[in-house]
């Protein structure tokens, strides 16, 4: 499979199961209601989020956020091409990772443009402390930008010598 095949594999894999899960919480579960999943440990949860990654600019005062992020999502899939473009058909890592970002990118996008907001579904917590509720587009882009750092670091001395 080459390099564009595998990359637009894993990101409209990514893409259906993250607007896929995000349509079963919508139909079962209220706005911001929740469901016991793993008492003390992990809550299925149904918000709504405005800004960003830990609900940066989730705020219903201001209304520039939703196309500015629209915005910066478009740029960075076309940043993401480009990244393909110049990785080696070689570099897996790379290419799965791009691939990664580009469907969680795109998950959110489609909740942006569809609904003004993203939902978040997923909520780990310890005690009375939570970690920010997130999606499966958000899993994405964190294992995405994980395997990029990953064949950043195994091709670290080819970028070396080549210099």
């Amino acid at each position: 499979m080459d390099k564009y095949k595998l990359a637009a594999a894993w990101a409209a894999a990514m893409t259906i199961l993250d607007q896929v899960t995000k349509l079963i919480v919508a139909a079962y579960l209220p706005l911001n209601g929740w469901e016991r999943t793993v008492p003390g440990f992990f809550n299925l949860v149904h918000v709504r989020n405005r800004g960003t990654a830990w609900g940066f600019l989730d705020r219903n005062d201001i209304s520039w956020q939703i196309p500015l992020f629209i915005i910066i999502t478009v740029a960075a899939l076309g940043f993401i091409g480009y990244l393909l473009k110049k990785t080696e058909e070689s570099d897996k890592w790379m290419i799965t990772g791009l691939g990664l970002i580009g469907g969680g990118a795109v998950g959110n996008l489609i909740d942006r443009v569809r609904l003004g907001e993203v939902i978040d579904f997923l909520d780990f917590y310890v005690g009375v402390h939570h970690w920010p509720a997130f999606n499966i587009a958000d899993v994405s882009l964190t294992i995405g930008a994980g395997a990029v750092l990953i064949s950043l670091y195994l091709n670290r001395n080819n970028a070396t010598d080549s210099a």
